[in-house]
Formats: structure tokens, sequence, C-alpha cells
């Protein structure tokens, strides 16, 4: 609706100061003359708003005029109060911060819009943390969030997964990124791009040298770039397999990450293919006992057979050393 746009229009040059029409269009989906047009409509109610002409010229607001008016709707007033990453803010230091911004927005929404948000703070909940995922250490983001706020290099020692012996780097920083409860420095490594996981970080200390970015390059952009590389890492192993239908729920919640393929049911069973990093990965579905069948490749199938054989050799005979059974007689 125009009179969104309008607000919108508002609220974007009072926070950002002057902006190219261009980049205005493109942010809110319309022409550059429909924004000269919003434009001519703000200056004819009283807004003082202008354009400046030239190569780095846009529009802009006379210097000091402000307005308090929030034009917020009652759906963007209840969205502010689902926070997806709670503990984010948290990791961040700034848990206090968001109850203070909260409760000022409380106070500035208008009163109509207050006990339906208000409501949405206690009926949603959204808990980022995977289940059935082993505690992480706590991780600390000073040092880490430093070097993406002050634009400075930052020098890492950093301990690989299966690794004993941490590696040094010395990195340009794009930004952090929290995802599943996981956080991720973003940098560049050599002008490429790297992902490194913050509670893997053994050190980490500032340099007195200016960030060197890739031009162009933000940190959405490079994000986007690391995301797919590992989303679309082709495995080295596709496992299919079929699964009991009273198995079905636990099975798929545990191995949901690994789907190659939409599950397809047939009576009793349903059939699904796994995107297996190696072979001895394929070992994981023997935790289903009977309830998981592997049908190809015959080499997983081998691979479990072998696991499970290591197994009945263990425990087969039943018996228990004197030095296992808890000094019982």
């Amino acid at each position: 609706m125009k009179s969104d746009r309008l607000l919108s229009i508002l609220l974007l040059l009072q926070t950002r100061g002057l902006v190219p029409a261009a980049e205005l269009a493109e942010r809110l989906e319309v022409s550059v003359r429909t924004i000269y047009r919003d434009i001519e409509a703000l200056s004819t109610s009283g807004v003082p708003v202008y354009a400046e002409r030239g190569r780095h010229g846009g529009i802009s607001l006379l210097p000091g005029f402000r307005t308090d008016v929030t034009g917020l709707t009652a759906d963007e007033s209840r969205a502010l109060f689902v926070l997806a990453a709670q503990g984010a803010h948290a990791a961040l230091g700034l848990d206090h911060a968001l109850g203070s911004a909260l409760r000022k927005v409380m106070a500035a929404l208008p009163e109509p819009h207050r006990p339906a948000a208000e409501l949405t703070s206690r009926r949603i909940l959204v808990d980022p943390a995977r289940w059935m995922r082993t505690p992480r250490p706590a991780v600390s983001l000073d040092v880490l969030n430093s070097a993406v706020f002050t634009d400075l290099r930052l020098r890492l020692r950093y301990r690989h997964s299966g690794t004993t012996e941490p590696r040094t780097y010395t990195l340009d920083p794009y930004g952090l990124v929290v995802k599943a409860g996981v956080w991720y420095l973003v940098a560049d490594h050599r002008t490429r791009p790297r992902l490194f996981r913050a509670d893997r970080v053994v050190a980490a200390t500032l340099t007195d040298a200016p960030v060197r970015r890739r031009a162009g390059q933000e940190l959405a952009d490079v994000w986007e770039v690391l995301r797919r590389q590992v989303e679309d890492r082709p495995a080295d192993v596709r496992v299919t397999a079929r699964v009991r239908a009273d198995h079905l729920d636990l099975f798929l919640r545990i191995h949901v990450g690994r789907l190659a393929a939409e599950p397809v049911t047939q009576g009793e069973w349903t059939y699904v293919e796994l995107a297996l990093p190696a072979l001895m990965a394929a070992r994981a579905l023997l935790t289903s006992g009977e309830s998981v069948e592997v049908l190809s490749p015959p080499e997983a199938r081998a691979e479990l057979a072998r696991a499970a054989a290591a197994v009945v050799e263990l425990y087969g005979d039943g018996s228990v050393s004197p030095a296992s059974d808890g000094g019982r007689g």
C-alpha cells in the first residue's frame, strides 16, 4: 500500500540520511519514477524532504528532522515479540538490551496493538537448539565480535574437527552467523571465503591492520556461498534402507538431515534413501535394531554385518569379567 511505502521511505531516510533513489526503489520493489512521486507526496504533506542531483546525490531529509511515528501494524507489532534466536542475544551480551528495547517498543506501540503483542510474547517460544545434542562448551564471542565491528584483521588459533593441534590463520572477517544454535565466523583467508566454528577457536587476537574484504561482498553474500558448499557437497555413499512403520517417526527425527529423497511407504515398510559421508557412517543404523534394514549398496550391508558380528562376539557368551562386574560375587 502507498501509505506503508511512504512511511518506509520516511524511516529509511531518517535512519540512513542520504539514500539514492535507485536504492530506495530496489528496497521497496518499485520503479525509480514511483519513488520520485512518493517523495513529492511526502513533500506536499509537509515532510522536509529534498533530492540532490549528481553522481553522489540522492534523497534526504532536512538536518534535524525526526518523527516518532512507528507506523507498526498489528502483525508487525506481534512479529517483533517472536524472537527466533533467543540464545543469540545472550551470547552477544545483548540479552538485557533486548529486554529494554522490547519494553520501549511496547510503550511506543499504538494502544490497540499492545495486548496482542504481549500475548504473543507469552504464547510463542522459539528454541533454536536441536534435540538429542551433546552439551556444547561455552563460547566467548568478545574478540570475534570486536573484529567484526572494528573492521580489523583477526589472528585465529583454530582446532579443526578430528585434529589435536590447532592451526593459525590471519583472517578478514565479514561477520558472525548463528545456525541451529551454533556460532560461526565468516571470514576470508587469503581472499577465499572460509567458515570457522566459534566453539573450536582456541585463541583470537585483534591485529592493528584494517580488514581487507573483497569489493562488493557482504556477510549475506559470503554466507550464501559457504552454506551452499556445505549443503550441496556430494555424499560419498548413497544408502537405501527400509524402516518399519512403528519406528518411522523416530528414524526420521534422527536422520532427516541425511535424507536424499522423499520416503516411499509400501505396506508396513517405508523405503528411504540416505546420503552418508562415508561407508562407516552406516553403522549408526544398527541402533535401530531389526526396525531398519539396509538394502543397498552391498558394501553397506557387509559393513553392518561386520559390526553386528563384532557385537555378537563381544556379548555372545554372556560372561562378565571380575574387573567389570562391580565386585559382585
